[in-house]
């Protein structure tokens, strides 16, 4: 059996096309194999740490999609690190899964959407609902509606005699979409940028413009364009499955 390659720490990050700091802060962050020194302190490096190293890059690459898509990340580059290759493939086809069910989800609503855009409820003289019907009926908190509206994602008549909000189905319907984009993983952001959109007369693209920050958007998040964040995820997420693939049938696992 032939000796293993040895990389000086330079080498590493060449190969890895890499900084030699960053090679140093991933053994830092137990990213990569424990890694052995000579007698006078130089860092010894084989194919493992090259493989761990460019997972670990890999899974970095895309854009930060949340916490539960990191961790499941994380989980992937331990098992490597323990060189428990067999199981980083297992938990690689879940982050895959899980990618794809919420670009999926994503999708629908988007999709939704657009169906009601085209439909849109014309001002009917349906008895209108309290804010606290309206929070039952579609059940959330109180407080979720008047964020609602707080946010400017919708504008609610009152009672020009009380004061009080006056839901019609028209209101009730915009809240549901607010709603059902929300659970899909859009930001107020991206609905408060379509909703601009809506009401200045453009039903069309509004999948589009969910997905693209306007040009005085100078802070955005992942969820401020979640299908190209979740596009990403999903590519970074098919390549690394190959990856683990390639290094178990390379035989390359100690």
């Amino acid at each position: 059996m032939s000796a293993q390659k040895i990389f000086r720490t330079s080498d590493l990050a060449r190969a890895a096309g890499v900084h030699p700091n960053t090679v140093r802060l991933y053994e830092r962050w137990g990213l990569i194999p424990p890694v052995e020194r000579t007698r006078s302190g130089y860092r010894i490096f084989h194919q493992s740490h090259l493989d761990c190293l460019k997972l670990a890059r890999k899974i970095y690459s895309a854009p930060y999609p949340g916490r539960g898509f990191r961790a499941l990340g994380n989980e992937i580059i331990q098992c490597a690190v323990a060189d428990d290759w067999s199981a980083a493939l297992e938990k690689a086809r879940v982050h895959l899964s899980v990618v794809e069910a919420e670009l999926e989800r994503a999708e629908a609503a988007a999709d939704l959407l657009e169906h009601w855009a085209q439909h849109l409820t014309e001002a009917a003289d349906d008895p209108p609902l309290s804010i606290g019907e309206v929070a039952r009926l579609l059940g959330v908190s109180v407080d979720i509606v008047r964020n609602a509206e707080r946010n400017g994602l919708i504008t609610v008549p009152r009672n020009s005699y009380n004061g009080y909000r006056l839901f019609r189905r028209r209101e009730i319907e915009r809240l549901q979409i607010i709603r059902m984009l929300t659970r899909a993983g859009y930001s107020h952001m991206a609905i408060l940028r379509m909703f601009l959109e809506l009401d200045a007369g453009n039903t069309r693209d509004l999948k589009k413009i969910l997905d693209t920050p306007r040009a005085d958007e100078d802070i955005f998040t992942a969820a401020d364009r979640w299908l190209t964040t979740l596009q990403a995820q999903q590519k970074m997420a098919r390549e690394v499955v190959g990856m683990v693939l390639e290094v178990i049938e390379s035989g390359r696992i100690h």
